[in-house]
């Protein structure tokens, strides 16, 4: 490997500021325990609801609310952003940090409960980008659902994929990396799904649904 290799990644994690208000989530959600995503995700995602203009978002995992205000800032002024989170803790924190940025209270629908008895009353074909950043072990599941809910020509995003960089190594077989590591090549062999990995943050895979 190129020896600016790490030195590169590092400048281009950290290329797009961090806004204040996002800092300050940030902040929340590790005190909560709740590990936001880091800023060159934040910054992707960002982009993604930007090049998408993604008006119908969903959040799988709200967190203390950073990666919602990434989307948020991509997305167009009329964006609405449902995100679900079982614990109430993190959606109070989430709606603070919403409100701390000015975000009207119209652009977000915050529900608290099991993402897996949420998703399922969700619309088919009814949103424009998904993110997928919830309990690693029902990913297979969220993603089934994501893939659902999604139109044709919208992005689902899933967060955590390489894993802290256990994924890349064949070594690695704990049950966590190892449902990881197949759910993305199940995902990159769908005929029906252009698919990248993308090597921001702790590794985000993006999937658009072809129409």
């Amino acid at each position: 490997m190129n020896t600016l290799r790490p030195a590169s990644q590092s400048y281009a994690e950290d290329f797009v500021p961090e806004p204040e208000v996002v800092a300050a989530a940030r902040e929340r959600g590790e005190q909560l325990g709740a590990t936001p995503v880091g800023a060159g995700t934040g910054a992707t995602l960002q982009v993604l609801a930007a090049a998408n203009a993604a008006r119908t978002v969903v959040e799988i995992g709200t967190g203390a609310g950073v990666s919602g205000l990434w989307l948020l800032a991509g997305m167009p002024a009329d964006g609405i952003l449902t995100t679900i989170d079982i614990k109430a803790e993190h959606q109070r924190a989430a709606k603070h940090a919403y409100t701390a940025a000015g975000i009207a209270p119209a652009r977000t629908r915050t529900i608290t409960g099991n993402a897996l008895e949420v998703l399922p009353r969700l619309a088919d074909g009814a949103y424009d980008l998904v993110l997928v950043d919830g309990a690693k072990s029902q990913y297979p599941a969220y993603v089934e659902h994501a893939l659902r809910i999604v139109r044709p020509g919208g992005v689902v995003a899933i967060d955590n994929m390489l894993w802290h960089d256990k994924v890349a190594d064949p070594a690695a077989r704990d049950e966590t990396t190892v449902l990881l590591r197949d759910l993305s090549k199940q995902l990159r062999e769908r005929e029906d799904l252009v698919t990248a990995l993308l090597p921001v943050g702790d590794g985000l895979l993006v999937c658009v649904k072809r129409p």
